[in-house]
């Protein structure tokens, strides 16, 4: 990983040595903003290996709320995106596009969908353009004679001798418009800005996995731990109910059968059998580990698995015959919610 970064430095060092010496040979406009245009594509891109370097670093599982903002100044004007994302059953996408480059919002759409499932995500693009993105201003040289000739025709005709100036002929419907800019170059350089801004964005995303499964894995251990110390006092447990019974026949000062004793000795031992629950609590938490390696989206498949633990936690409190076990369930249960409260963010 560190070799990658190093060779990412050098190169980028080199381009920029190419770059700037481009420019400076460059003498017409055109190969300025071309080289303009290379610059900010290659920076784009370095960015976007240098996020997913870092991202890669993270465990795989991924959050659903991030946040990400790029901002990139060219020839064209100023650029800004946006990303932001919160919990959501499905995938949900809103964009916001300027008017001239509405065009793209499906090829952003279909980026945004291909590196995503799930989550309500706001994308927006705020873009301040420069004096060169309008389209050049073009004169209807005919019509602009046709105006000036019927206001001669007329002033003639009223015997005034008024002439029209420049700028109420320029004035006059279709005289003057304006050439529709190539927003064709502008168009890519917002689309490598949006590439690098979705690589920030999923390496936000998976910092705050990382710290989520770190969490999960904590309460896990937390489980682990209840598990062990049911599984300890379960025949204390029994000891304690079969003294129990027997203090109370003897009480009642009364011949009994020690068969018959036995067999209900037996009943409460097998009402009060939580080995089961502790077995698939156990089971549980190996599928729980397991699913946290995996790089797929699996927020889905934690909060049905959560809601298996919940069942045997219910069961393990409605078995439990003192207060320890009572406890222990107690504790079990707020160990659950805390890892159900986070799934919930998980993509």
């Amino acid at each position: 990983m560190e070799t990658q970064a190093q060779v990412t430095i050098v190169v980028v060092s080199v381009w920029r040595i190419w770059v700037r010496l481009l420019r400076a040979q460059s003498t017409t406009e055109p190969d300025i903003i071309q080289c303009w245009a290379q610059e900010a594509e290659f920076n784009a891109r370095i960015c976007a290996v240098i996020f997913k370097l870092i991202a890669e670093k993270n465990l795989m599982l991924k959050s659903m709320t991030a946040f990400s903002r790029q901002e990139a100044v060219s020839s064209f004007g100023t650029a800004v995106w946006e990303i932001r994302s919160v919990n959501h059953r499905f995938l949900d996408v809103s964009i916001r596009l300027p008017e001239e480059l509405r065009s793209i919002e499906s090829q952003v759409r279909e980026r945004l969908n291909a590196k995503l499932s799930r989550g309500k995500v706001d994308v927006s693009l705020r873009f301040k353009a420069a004096g060169n993105v309008s389209g050049q201003i073009v004169v209807n040289e005919v019509l602009a004679r046709q105006v000036t000739d019927a206001a001669q025709s007329v002033q003639g005709m009223l015997g005034e001798s008024h002439a029209l100036s420049a700028m109420e002929v320029l004035r006059w419907p279709g005289v003057v418009s304006q050439a529709e800019a190539d927003l064709g170059p502008l168009q890519q350089e917002v689309l490598v800005l949006l590439a690098a801004t979705i690589e920030d964005y999923l390496a936000t995303r998976g910092r705050e996995g990382s710290k989520t499964a770190d969490m999960l894995t904590e309460r896990c251990d937390g489980i682990e731990q209840i598990v062990a110390e049911v599984k300890v006092l379960r025949p204390l447990a029994l000891e304690r109910q079969r003294a129990k019974l027997i203090g109370r026949i003897e009480e009642l000062k009364v011949d009994h059968d020690n068969n018959r004793l036995e067999q209900e000795l037996l009943y409460v031992a097998q009402r009060l059998d939580v080995d089961e629950e502790l077995d698939r609590l156990t089971a549980h938490l190996s599928e729980l580990r397991d699913i946290l390696k995996r790089d797929e989206p699996v927020g889905r498949r934690l909060d049905f698995l959560v809601q298996e633990f919940n069942r045997e936690a219910n069961t393990l409190g409605s078995k439990s015959a003192d207060a320890q076990t009572t406890a222990l369930a107690v504790d079990l249960k707020v160990l659950i919610e805390q890892m159900r409260e986070q799934i919930q963010n998980i993509e």
